[in-house]
């Protein structure tokens, strides 16, 4: 481990604006994008977690001050350091390399919405999926299955499925990614959590909030700041000159309660599970550099 760099505090004045306008504020905030988010989450405790739905989903869950090795196929990661002699707090995480990039693609390439915004109105016209699983694994599936290989499928296709299903299938998608995260998490961890709190600019969307809930059968929370990784930076450095300091009183949010019963949901995720059978090693050739795609 000695080659590894020490861990520096995330909340320490390192130096100062030197020229332009800002010169002279202090540099006193040193934060990841995924571990600004947790700290802008208030993700202090251990058994806290976070899921930032970008293009991409990115969930980190802090385990205090020790480090937990994953045998769950999760990342173990320095989550913060909040002050020069306070120790590092360290968290897992996972991520799903297609969220917000699937609303993108059936608005671009398939042309079922003509905004992304449109596919709440679309996927909530339709009380369920009607059978229809989407795994948009369009270059490999992430944690925890880290399958190159893999590639998107849609199953379940009936002469009855409409655009609506399918929209609602990739929304479902990502919930269910990220509940196959958490899973892995709380096996890790051996602390189940209790309540998901989320960020980023898919959160917007209520209807994915509900199904992300009903999906983990426990509560959701939204902040009112959804832009929690900017709000995060700014926390750790203000506290390091003295403007505030973690104390201060929590957001607002809002809270999705799950409401489908787990039986059902049971269900629905071990359909899911089969899709995602269905999706593996479908580029068998993926690490042949001798052969071409030449689909394009």
């Amino acid at each position: 481990m000695n080659i590894l760099p020490e861990i520096r505090s995330s909340s320490e004045i390192y130096s100062y604006m030197g020229q332009g306008s800002l010169k002279g504020v202090p540099i006193s905030g040193i934060l990841g994008d995924q571990q600004a988010a947790l700290v802008g989450q208030t993700c202090f405790k251990d058994g806290q977690a976070k899921n930032t739905y970008g293009t991409g989903c990115f969930l980190l869950y802090n385990t205090g001050s020790q480090p937990v090795i994953s045998e769950h196929g999760l990342l173990t990661t320095v989550a913060y350091k909040l002050g020069k002699t306070t120790p590092a707090v360290y968290a897992l995480e996972g991520s799903v390399a297609i969220a917000g990039a699937v609303v993108q693609w059936l608005k671009d390439n398939i042309g079922i919405i003509e905004k992304s915004a449109d596919i709440e109105k679309l996927a909530a016209s339709v009380q369920s999926t009607a059978g229809t699983y989407f795994v948009p694994a369009f270059s490999g599936l992430y944690a925890p299955y880290w399958q190159t290989d893999a590639r998107g499928v849609i199953c379940g296709l009936t002469q009855f499925t409409t655009k609506a299903h399918i929209a609602r299938a990739a929304l479902e998608a990502v919930c269910f990614q990220t509940k196959e995260i958490l899973d892995a998490m709380n096996q890790d961890s051996g602390i189940p959590l209790s309540s998901l709190q989320v960020d980023g600019g898919m959160t917007a969307n209520n209807l994915l909030m509900q199904l992300q809930a009903d999906i983990l059968a426990i509560p959701v929370v939204r902040p009112s700041m959804t832009e929690t990784t900017a709000l995060g930076a700014a926390m750790a450095a203000g506290m390091a000159v003295g403007v505030w300091s973690f104390d201060e009183k929590p957001i607002t949010t809002d809270t999705f309660m799950p409401v489908l019963p787990l039986a059902e949901r049971d269900q629905r995720f071990a359909k899911w599970k089969q899709a995602v059978q269905r999706s593996m090693h479908w580029e068998s050739y993926a690490n042949d550099e001798n052969i071409k795609d030449n689909r394009f």
